[in-house]
């Protein structure tokens, strides 16, 4: 067994994924088995501390990175962090689109995030495991990942403000054509029998929050194209990236109703989120064609991200103090 763990998979020890793996297994069980074994509305003050706890478990575990692979896969895994947690506040954004559109009270919301993020996990560690291949065999396709994050940095700062269209969504129709979904909610259950009006007969049928469940799902696999590049323009290591990716995550289903009320407040915050991928996805030729392939510092690359996130944070509190939510675009009809 020790044999076993100490053994590299994926460029490291298996021990290290094995540790990673308990504390999301941990976290998840302890969250959904005893914080919240009844589904009920998740408080603001509850879930900025909730979101304060998940943070305290991130920065801990990159301590733990830093201390046990070198400051600079420390610095690499606080990078990926913060580009991650700070797109995830557009995240909130649309997915308080989407629980809007279908009308999923609160108190049903945080139960259909947890299982939206599990789906996440695994989903990020298979767009993970491909860009990873990808990079082993050619090395070239990390150009094309840094170009286009400059290409989506450039589009993201002179995008205009178009809510999501959830309603018009492809897949929202089609799965709606193609599957019996019932007109109502039926508590937290995503699946339901009912009766078939034809036959009479008892059939499954997909509730509102199945549907709500999945176009989340399609929605992060979205942003995982911009996000996944992003790390991957950090570091090549599939540790950093994934644990820096998940960990982000993780936080993001008690982050939400603390920021869904007051996301309107991080207006400004896309333009910094433009910024770092411009930034970051530029890095990587100059350190190619202009430092002669030297590795471009772990340390400027936090302290620029950082930098341009908490400037970014900080100018749209200040320049939307005193405004309301609904003054921002709402979801279409």
């Amino acid at each position: 067994m020790v044999e076993f763990l100490a053994q590299d998979w994926l460029g490291t020890p298996v021990w290290f994924w094995a540790a990673f793996l308990t504390i999301v297994i941990v976290l998840t069980a302890f969250d959904l088995g005893f914080l919240h074994k009844e589904d009920r509305e998740l408080g603001i003050r509850e879930s900025l501390k909730l979101s304060v706890f998940y943070i305290g478990v991130a920065m801990l575990f990159g301590l733990w990175v830093w201390f046990e692979r070198g400051p600079d896969a420390g610095m690499q895994y606080y990078t990926g962090f913060f580009i991650e947690k700070a797109l995830s506040i557009d995240n909130v954004f649309v997915i308080s689109l989407i629980f809007t559109y279908f009308a999923i009270p609160a108190k049903y919301q945080y139960r259909a995030l947890l299982w939206g993020i599990m789906a996440v996990i695994v989903l990020r560690g298979l767009m993970i495991a491909g860009g990873a291949a990808l990079l082993a065999e050619a090395y070239w396709v990390l150009y094309l990942f840094a170009a286009f994050l400059i290409v989506t940095g450039i589009k993201m700062f002179f995008a205009g403000d178009e809510p999501m269209d959830v309603g018009n969504n492809p897949f929202v129709k089609w799965i709606s054509r193609h599957m019996r979904v019932t007109p109502e909610l039926h508590a937290q259950k995503f699946f339901v029998k009912v009766e078939d009006e034809k036959t009479g007969r008892m059939v499954r049928a997909a509730t509102p929050l199945f549907l709500a469940l999945v176009v989340i799902n399609l929605a992060d696999l979205v942003f995982a194209v911009d996000s996944v590049p992003a790390i991957f323009a950090i570091t090549t290591d599939t540790f950093i990236v994934y644990t820096s990716n998940i960990f982000a995550i993780l936080g993001l289903r008690a982050l939400y109703f603390a920021l869904a009320a007051m996301v309107h407040r991080f207006h400004y915050l896309k333009y910094a989120l433009a910024a770092v991928l411009v930034f970051i996805g530029s890095k990587i030729f100059v350190a190619d064609f202009l430092m002669d392939g030297a590795k471009f510092p772990a340390w400027i690359s936090l302290g620029v991200t950082a930098a341009l996130i908490a400037a970014g944070v900080l100018y749209s509190l200040w320049k939307t103090r005193g405004e309301e939510e609904a003054d921002w675009p709402a979801v279409k009809e």
